[in-house]
């Protein structure tokens, strides 16, 4: 007899609710593996005759590859595979709940039904996700409320700045909103894997070491055409300033609107972010990681090198470098192919710095071992162990002759307040000690020697080993930079070099001081200020030298990252030289919100943005971004008219709430003087 088309109740609301899924807004089921799932059906011609199902996944469905299942009606779940258990039945419809392996295949699965000899009759097609609250899953969550947090949220603070000045700003991951599903589905059919093996990538996607690693490389456009173009260079034509981005639902649209073409541009947190979105979508519990003096290390030797010529500007010399911070992401799952210990928390990263296999991926590293130090387990443990614990080299480097000497060695600069969001609270915490031991501490050396020993590098120079003639040369003063006042754009810059004679004697010495314009990844844009003074310092003096450098003499060479690098180099005569420097990352301006009124599912309720000028000449160019998921749709841009010298505007704006619960508001503002001034504000959203 052949089959008429079955009618199918998927019970979206029921599911969804069971499964942790409601906050998608589908049409179509969305479940997690290795739970059960309700379904109705009619139309089959006798329900009570052996029902067989049919779900299957990817090009070429097979049972070999995981991709096809086939199972009739039993008593109870089946613990290995897939399996239907009839819940009901009446003269003309069947109820039925299917359950999935917690080892399913992730992605979009069709599903038929053949009852005795007819042909199989399709009853459409669901999505299958992970499932951390489940504890057969390799992505189990125990915590419930790291669960909330880590897959539901679609809020997050990403950390920024530098180690002496941490400032944070939020994003929306946006991971529930329209069609960002299907885009990251559409994101793992783009991969290079798939392209060269369709039916192996997909049996592999029940792995989460697996997509892990395959999303940090799709994430960067490098190789694959992947989601965001990554850009460094401080000159931003042709698409967006990376840090003027809010959300990751604008960058996944853009992307697949564009045919797929990579979104210009990106930075390390638009990288991470994206990534985090992708992730907490499909399920794999994700959070954003802030690094503070991070180090790039392109040679795998463990030490960063810098150089400075006689001036003290610091030279682009060789590939490695130390950025103000750097993004990352931790995802939580088990390592069966290193053992329990490594399981939890792992290192995924997607901004494109070395190739790992030769692609531009990175991870899944496991935390635990960076911290011990096992750098030849997979993958590329290497790689994150030296951004958190590379020592650096700095060096004086004579172009004339190619000599470079030593100034000195630090084995505590790299890997400081290392940061991510609170579960449940809008707050830093820090988890540097889940990375490595103490600086300093005995326990910290031995990893770090331990690492060297693996990689072969324990004979080569170490530069905490103490020789002769570093013994010798002993620096004769000391020196750093103190900020006097309030570091803010728009307001001069006012800093003390206080230098100290260490020795019994007195001494003369050459100061050559410079400040740059830099990016977050301390690479030089603009020279703003130099100068040099000649001082003497009596037997243990301190001396204290005030540096101003006025706004306008900074303001036109500033990049949006709002960082300055001020150096000097100190040369003692008959001595060594002392290099003093320290990054300097300016605030923007504050801009304030303000809900009026309370704030109701479905009702209208205002929002007022203000924003003073505090400068002494005119911004023009003004507009203002605010988006938000749950309060508004899309991003709402709305331009603003000059503002004269210290004059407030004030803008207001309707948001119509679409769900109960803590919601955030980002905003952010930028004129012609002023890049991205951001804030968020939490809306508390009443029924």
């Amino acid at each position: 007899i052949a089959a008429t088309q079955p009618s199918t109740n998927w019970h979206l609301k029921e599911n969804a609710r069971e499964h942790h899924t409601s906050k998608f807004s589908s049409e179509e089921l969305i479940v997690r593996r290795g739970q059960a799932f309700t379904i109705t059906f009619n139309g089959t011609e006798r329900p009570e005759q052996n029902l067989i199902f049919i779900v299957e996944t990817g090009p070429k469905p097979s049972k070999a590859t995981k991709t096809l299942a086939t199972f009739d009606i039993s008593s109870t779940v089946s613990k290995e595979g897939w399996s239907a258990v009839q819940q009901s039945t009446s003269s003309n419809s069947v109820s039925i709940s299917i359950s999935s392996p917690h080892n399913a295949v992730i992605g979009r699965y069709r599903l038929s039904v053949q009852s005795g000899s007819s042909s199989p009759a399709s009853l459409g097609t669901f999505v299958l996700l992970f499932n951390p609250w489940s504890s057969g899953d390799d992505v189990f969550m125990p915590n419930k409320a790291e669960c909330e947090e880590y897959v539901l949220e679609e809020f997050g603070i990403i950390f920024a700045g530098n180690k002496n000045h941490i400032s944070g700003f939020g994003w929306n991951f946006g991971q529930f909103q329209g069609d960002i599903l299907n885009i990251c589905l559409s994101i793992l059919d783009r991969s290079l894997y798939y392209r060269q093996d369709p039916v192996t990538d997909v049996s592999h996607r029940h792995d989460p070491r697996y997509l892990g690693r395959v999303l940090s490389a799709m994430v960067n456009a490098n190789d694959d055409q992947g989601v965001v173009l990554g850009n460094w260079s401080g000159k931003y034509e042709g698409g967006k300033n990376p840090s003027s981005w809010t959300g990751s639902g604008e960058i996944l649209q853009s992307w697949k609107k564009s045919g797929y073409k990579p979104v210009k541009y990106g930075q390390c947190w638009v990288f991470a972010a994206v990534l985090t979105t992708v992730l907490r979508c499909l399920g794999i519990p994700t959070r954003t990681i802030t690094n503070f003096s991070s180090a790039h290390d392109a040679d795998g030797n463990l030490r960063v090198d810098e150089y400075y010529d006689a001036e003290g500007n610091h030279l682009e010399k060789g590939a490695d470098s130390v950025w103000n911070f750097h993004v990352w992401n931790e995802s939580w799952f088990t390592r069966s192919d290193l053992g329990p210990s490594y399981s939890g928390w792992q290192v995924l990263d997607a901004t494109p710095q070395e190739q790992s296999g030769g692609i531009y991926q990175c991870g899944p590293a496991s935390r635990y071992a960076i911290k011990e130090g096992e750098v030849d387990l997979d993958y590329d443990v290497t790689f994150v162990f030296a951004e958190v614990n590379a020592d650096s080299m700095y060096w004086n480097y004579d172009s004339a002759t190619g000599k470079k000497t030593l100034i000195f060695s630090k084995s505590t600069e790299i890997g400081a307040s290392i940061s991510t969001k609170a579960v449940g609270r809008d707050d830093r915490v820090d988890v540097t000690s889940d990375y490595k031991y103490e600086e300093g501490s005995a326990k910290e050396r031995d990893i770090f020697k331990k690492a060297r020993k693996k990689l072969g590098l324990e004979d080569k120079f170490d530069p905490t080993a103490p020789k002769v003639e570093e013994i010798e040369k002993k620096p004769d003063i000391s020196g750093k930079f103190k900020v006097a006042g309030s570091l803010e754009v728009g307001k001069d810059l006012n800093l003390l070099l206080v230098l100290e004679n260490l020795q019994s004697d007195a001494k003369t010495v050459n100061v050559n001081m410079t400040a740059w314009s830099t990016l977050y990844t301390s690479r030089r844009v603009n020279q703003i200020w130099k100068d040099s003074i000649s001082v003497t310092l009596a037997p243990k003096e301190e001396k204290q030298f005030p540096i101003k450098i006025k706004y306008p003499e900074y303001q036109q060479q500033l990049t949006t990252d709002k960082t300055i690098q001020v150096t000097a180099l100190c040369h003692v005569e008959d001595g060594i030289q002392v290099l003093v420097k320290r990054n300097i990352t300016l605030d923007n301006p504050a801009i304030d919100i303000q809900v009026l009124g309370e704030a109701k599912v479905n009702k209208e309720v205002v929002v007022e943005v203000a924003f003073t000028n505090p400068i002494d000449t005119e911004v023009k160019d003004c507009v203002l971004q605010v988006e938000g998921s749950d309060l508004l749709q899309g991003i709402l841009e709305l331009r603003i008219p000059p503002l004269k010298a210290s004059e407030t505007s004030s803008t207001k704006f309707k948001l119509i709430p679409s769900e109960a619960g803590p919601k955030h508001l980002l905003v952010n503002f930028s004129c012609d003087k002023f890049a991205d001034i951001k804030t968020f504000k939490m809306v508390n959203v009443i029924n």
